[in-house]
């Protein structure tokens, strides 16, 4: 995700996530106190090097509350002036996600004294500065208008493989090179962000072995299809979109691993999915037509989060989209 805009030459990335939560009927967030500066806040701090910004998201909040969080849709990021270690203006820029607590200890770490959950109007009132009451609006727009609870669907362009000149065997076994392996252990903290539980992938080699890192740090399978190869989708284009389809019934938080030629028209029933009511549905819209017309990177992964499951009016609705490439 590109840097927001700034005035400064120094920009410090950061990110975090406010977790949220139904105690009796009403929502609440988790805010920490910093006993340094005796403020409350979001769960947030600085990305390592060459650390993306959701995994960073992740790492922080749980680093900071002892929660392993589940990345929801993108929440109003933030940008605002410090000063760097040599005392010079720098750009603080935050980006922030909804999240769902899905283990963890609890147990509080690092400058962090107090995690408090609280009603949004006491929310709101606890927090020390205004900007952080934007990403509290946003939970609450999208609890209102039934678009918070939702599930990450990442769709992946397999990472770099040998290249089809100097592979002289059958093309589906054809492997990831160097550097496609590396990207693929790269996916492996990116899935983790957003929670993902299940794993489909074409049938050729490259695109099971894109998946198969993160395969093994959950424990989880990969669900190998025909149609979402390269020759099934040659045989029977409308299987691939069937595979799609039987994802999006299901509604638990997915990665598929496809090929150039057939992510356009799957990119394509996503958009037919978009909900452009949302606050990120028209952005979400241009990002999948975006990513359909210049072709995925190799190793991008795209993140749709999704509402609801099943085809029809009131079935699964995109209403955010997100575009890493680790």
């Amino acid at each position: 995700m590109a840097p927001l805009s700034s005035p400064h030459d120094t920009v410090v990335p950061a990110a975090g996530t406010v977790p949220w939560r139904r105690r009796r009927g009403h929502l609440e967030v988790a805010l920490v106190h910093r006993a340094k500066y005796d403020d409350w806040s979001w769960a947030k701090g600085k990305l390592d090097p060459g650390e993306d910004w959701p995994v960073a998201a992740a790492r922080e909040t749980l680093e900071e509350t002892g929660f392993r969080v589940r990345l929801g849709m993108p929440l109003p990021p933030v940008s605002y002036t410090v000063l760097d270690r040599t005392g010079q203006p720098a750009s603080k820029q935050v980006r922030y996600w909804a999240s769902e607590v899905i283990g963890g200890s609890g147990r509080l770490e690092n400058e962090i004294d107090e995690v408090a959950w609280l009603e949004v109007a006491a929310a709101h009132d606890r927090l020390d500065y205004a900007r952080d009451r934007e990403q509290l609006r946003g939970v609450v727009r999208a609890d209102a208008s039934g678009r918070l609870t939702t599930w990450p669907l990442c769709l992946i362009r397999h990472a770099h493989a040998r290249s089809r000149s100097a592979w002289h065997g059958d093309d589906r076994i054809r492997p990831l090179d160097t550097r496609g392996a590396a990207v693929a252990e790269a996916i492996v903290p990116l899935l983790a962000a957003y929670g993902v539980t299940r794993l489909v992938s074409s049938s050729s080699a490259r695109c099971a072995a894109t998946l198969r890192p993160y395969a093994a740090t959950a424990g989880l399978p990969v669900k190998l299809k025909d149609g979402l190869s390269e020759e099934g989708f040659t045989a029977d284009p409308g299987r691939s979109l069937h595979h799609l389809e039987r994802v999006l019934e299901r509604g638990a938080a997915a990665a598929a691993c496809s090929h150039g030629p057939l992510l356009p028209s799957l990119l394509e029933c996503l958009r037919d999915r978009v909900d452009l009511a949302a606050d990120g549905g028209p952005e979400a819209d241009h990002a999948l037509r975006a990513a359909a017309d210049e072709a995925m990177a190799k190793g991008e992964v795209l993140v749709c989060h999704v509402v609801g499951t099943g085809a029809g009016p009131g079935g699964a609705r995109v209403v955010a989209v997100e575009r890493h490439q680790p």
